[in-house]
């Protein structure tokens, strides 16, 4: 008898009602990498994926453009070429997970009345300079036409 899904404990139930009482779904895996899309990009393709990427950088300048440049990119080219809506979305996850680690460490140093400075300093120069190579690597490996996938990034765009 399964618990918690709604007429599954009657003893009288049909063949295909039972199999549909022990069909499980399997977790939703918020970490597993989308597939690799198929066929080669062109060379616009790349070019786009590699701005989706780089435009991450922009975090330098707006203090915010780290996801809403890789943002811009992706809703501009989602549509009209894979590769670029595969790399967008990629990038856009990374960043958002970059900023999850950023605030918590905030939420950190604030919880510990700035004594977790002596912690979260460190940590976040760490977690920017991580940053940075992995966003430079992406957009290098996407202008060779490659998938890139960050070896760390919470898949909430899918």
């Amino acid at each position: 008898m399964l618990v918690g899904m709604a007429g599954c404990s009657d003893t009288t139930l049909t063949s295909s009602r039972k199999e549909e009482c022990h069909m499980s779904v399997p977790p939703n895996n918020v970490t597993t990498p989308p597939p690799v899309p198929t066929g080669t990009p062109s060379a616009e393709e790349r070019q786009w994926g590699m701005i989706a990427h780089l435009a991450a950088l922009s975090a330098f300048v707006t203090g915010f453009g780290a996801i809403i440049g890789p943002l811009i990119v992706w809703q501009i080219k989602k549509n009209e070429m894979p590769f670029v809506d595969d790399q967008g979305k990629e990038a856009l996850n990374f960043n958002i997970t970059m900023l999850i680690f950023c605030v918590g460490l905030w939420i950190f140093t604030i919880i510990t009345f700035g004594i977790g400075l002596f912690v979260t300093i460190p940590a976040f120069l760490l977690l920017c300079l991580g940053w940075l190579v992995f966003t430079i690597i992406a957009g290098i490996k996407a202008n060779e036409g490659v998938a890139y996938r960050y070896p760390f990034a919470i898949r909430l765009i899918k």
